[in-house]
């Protein structure tokens, strides 16, 4: 009998720790699985797009974090001067800025959008966007100037073009501390808006520190356990949303695998986990929009995140103008063509 017992209890236990094993590894599968494969061979030389592309990034970066330095409230003109320089910019692409102007620290702060309205489904809407703060006590290039350099030169690009679905573009205000997850976010203050008037976003990607490459060995870090499936080199771009936007982290991610010879990687996982909603993405999240955020990883990799040492001369310009040159066929793709 007490043989009979144990046996039982012992493939009780088997059962359950077989039970629980799978669950983890489906688990597991469902947040990681991509489709297509991340570009592992030599990177090609630039071609001459993608020179340009180097070139209007670098010239942007350098502005908004070497001439103009850090951009907060706490810094007003200079947050006011990289409105101004982003605006003038879209303005002299042939694009009509709209200003979207709220309160924040006793002034006015701004988020600027414009838009390339759909030609066969103009009510359904494509968001691309980047905050153009940077954190109390750094200039910002990577964090997160980087993006807002992307997000022109994407605007470059896509200008003149008529895509299927609505697209904009949008310079937000007020990411950084202390007024992420605040009613002062400036995408948080976008989206509101837009749920509030049932405006059908069907996507959101946000553009957040993109700049900082290493082709070194253990250079990248993750939370746990995720360095138990991706590479420890930080040499791709990441593309990151929770588990409801799944679909759409592997859209954009199919997207810039078919057309980019750069390395990626792909993840949709709770929220909750370090890093996956450390950005205005999370602010689409709130109200029920699908969004991911395409990053270098932040400080999984970048030293100087949050220090007066994220500076123009640390980007890696070369892998910014792939990177950016590949989220242009991604924004085509969710855009329609």
């Amino acid at each position: 009998m007490t043989i009979h017992w144990q046996n039982g209890r012992l493939t009780a236990l088997l059962v359950r720790w077989l039970a629980v094993s799978v669950l983890i590894v489906t688990a597991g599968w469902y947040m990681i699985f991509m489709p297509g494969k991340s570009w592992s061979d030599q990177v090609p030389p630039l071609s001459a797009e993608e020179q340009l592309i180097h070139d209007n990034l670098k010239r942007h970066v350098v502005m908004l974090a070497q001439q103009i330095g850090e951009r907060n409230v706490w810094n007003a003109q200079a947050l006011l001067g990289a409105s101004r320089y982003i605006r003038q910019t879209l303005e002299n692409l042939g694009y009509r800025v709209r200003v979207q102007s709220f309160e924040s620290a006793e002034m006015t702060v701004q988020n600027l959008e414009v838009e390339l309205p759909g030609v066969r489904l103009p009510q359904e809407v494509i968001v691309f966007g980047a905050h153009y703060d940077s954190v109390l006590g750094t200039p910002g290039a990577n964090d997160n100037a980087s993006g807002i350099a992307a997000l022109l030169e994407i605007a470059r690009l896509m200008a003149g073009k008529k895509p299927a679905r609505t697209l904009r573009l949008v310079a937000f205000a007020n990411e950084e501390a202390p007024f992420f997850d605040s009613d002062e976010m400036g995408s948080k203050v976008y989206a509101k808006r837009a749920s509030q008037r049932n405006e059908d976003i069907k996507a959101m990607v946000s553009l957040e520190m993109i700049g900082y490459y290493s082709d070194k060995r253990g250079s990248q870090r993750y939370p746990f356990p995720f360095s138990i499936f991706y590479p420890d080199t930080a040499n791709f771009v990441g593309f990151v949303g929770n588990l409801s936007s799944r679909r759409l982290v592997r859209q954009a991610l199919g997207a810039f695998r078919a057309s980019t010879a750069f390395p990626s990687e792909g993840l949709a996982a709770p929220s909750w986990v370090t890093g996956v909603a450390w950005s205005d993405h999370w602010s689409f999240w709130q109200v029920g929009y699908p969004a991911i955020m395409i990053t270098d990883t932040a400080f999984f990799r970048y030293e100087h995140y949050h220090r007066p040492t994220d500076t123009s001369d640390k980007l890696d310009y070369q892998s910014m103008a792939r990177v950016t040159r590949g989220l242009l066929d991604v924004a085509i793709e969710l855009a329609g063509h």
